[in-house]
């Protein structure tokens, strides 16, 4: 019965994700017609050449980087989750957003201290994924390092916040003697983007990310085990400082890769697996796998969506989109289950 219910709600996902993406296409400062996206999707002759050429140049690639970006950062959220056993963990409770910020920092705010030709290289859009991931993966070898010293989950924990504490300083030292052009450049990276990415990014973006979804389906299976405590996972045989450079590892190539080349994008991680939960009704990982990297797509494309502004000239911060449809939800879903 479970087994047959999970099939339904699955296939009725997979048509909703289809439809969510066909909306996030079709709408937008131009509107095209349904019927004509499907045609240039599948490959056919599209009514006006300018629409062919919006979707294939401009919103297909931004609804796959949507896709990309709901379906990693929802599955970091639900690793973290579950592996500190805290329903408030999040893709970036690692610190690795703060590393991010931090390297986009240093060249964008620190540029006029950085040598011209240096300089000149670092504020271009590679400059600034280049520096997002050096800072993303110093903080990683950072994490790994320590976690080897450590032998409680939660401590990891708390050094990840205080990695983020200590960057956001840096941040804010280097925000102090920015110019105003420099801060508006870095506050518009902190907004994130995911309309500028070019199909040769997105090919190489899904290759990683492809990476960090194979890494962590190899710790589904542990998973399950870690709900129940990190004792009687061991107590099971479970090779748990394996299980847990997996699960940092694939965290931080998922979250990692999305921050270098979109920014910080906040609360899809943090709501998703929730509402994954409350939707499937199980503790099975493998199920809310699946369940949350299609649930983590539609809310992506869905956000993406309402920041267009459809039939307008605005489009809005995507992050602050994410902010203020992931807040309410996390609310609510902590209401339902104290009511429940």
């Amino acid at each position: 019965m479970n087994s047959k219910r999970n099939i339904s709600l699955f296939t009725f996902l997979l048509l909703l994700l289809l439809l969510t993406l066909l909306l996030n296409i079709s709408f937008g400062q131009v509107s095209i017609p349904i019927k004509e996206v499907v045609k240039s999707i599948l490959g056919s002759t599209v009514e006006k050449e300018t629409w062919e050429y919006i979707i294939t140049n401009y919103r297909l690639p931004k609804a796959v980087t949507a896709i990309l970006v709901g379906i990693s950062l929802s599955v970091s959220g639900l690793l973290m989750q579950t592996f500190f056993r805290n329903p408030l963990a999040g893709p970036y409770v690692l610190g690795l957003s703060s590393g991010s910020s931090l390297g986009v920092a240093f060249v964008v705010l620190g540029s006029s201290f950085l040598p011209a030709v240096i300089a000149q290289f670092f504020v271009s859009s590679y400059g600034i994924i280049l520096a997002s991931c050096i800072g993303s993966l110093l903080v990683l070898l950072l994490i790994v390092l320590v976690s080897k010293y450590l032998r409680d989950v939660m401590s990891i924990l708390i050094i990840g916040l205080m990695f983020s504490s200590f960057t956001s300083a840096i941040v804010n030292i280097l925000t102090y003697f920015s110019t105003a052009e420099q801060l508006q450049k870095y506050t518009f990276w902190s907004m994130g983007n995911i309309g500028n990415i070019s199909w040769q990014n997105i090919g190489f973006l899904s290759i990683v990310i492809f990476i960090g979804i194979l890494l962590s389906i190899t710790s589904l299976k542990p998973l399950d085990a870690l709900l129940l405590g990190e004792n009687y996972a061991k107590s099971m045989g479970l090779n748990f400082k394996k299980t847990q450079n997996i699960i940092i590892l694939s965290t931080s190539i998922l979250t990692g890769s999305i921050t270098a080349f979109v920014g910080p994008i906040a609360f899809i991680g943090l709501a998703v697996p929730h509402l994954t939960k409350l939707l499937f009704q199980t503790s099975n990982h493998k199920t809310l796998f699946i369940g949350t990297i299609l649930i983590g797509a539609i809310i992506m494309l869905l956000c993406d969506l309402i920041s267009q502004m459809p039939m307008s000239d605005f489009t809005l911060p995507i992050n602050a989109i994410t902010s203020l449809v992931g807040a309410p939800i996390v609310i609510w879903l902590i209401i339902k289950r104290k009511t429940i």
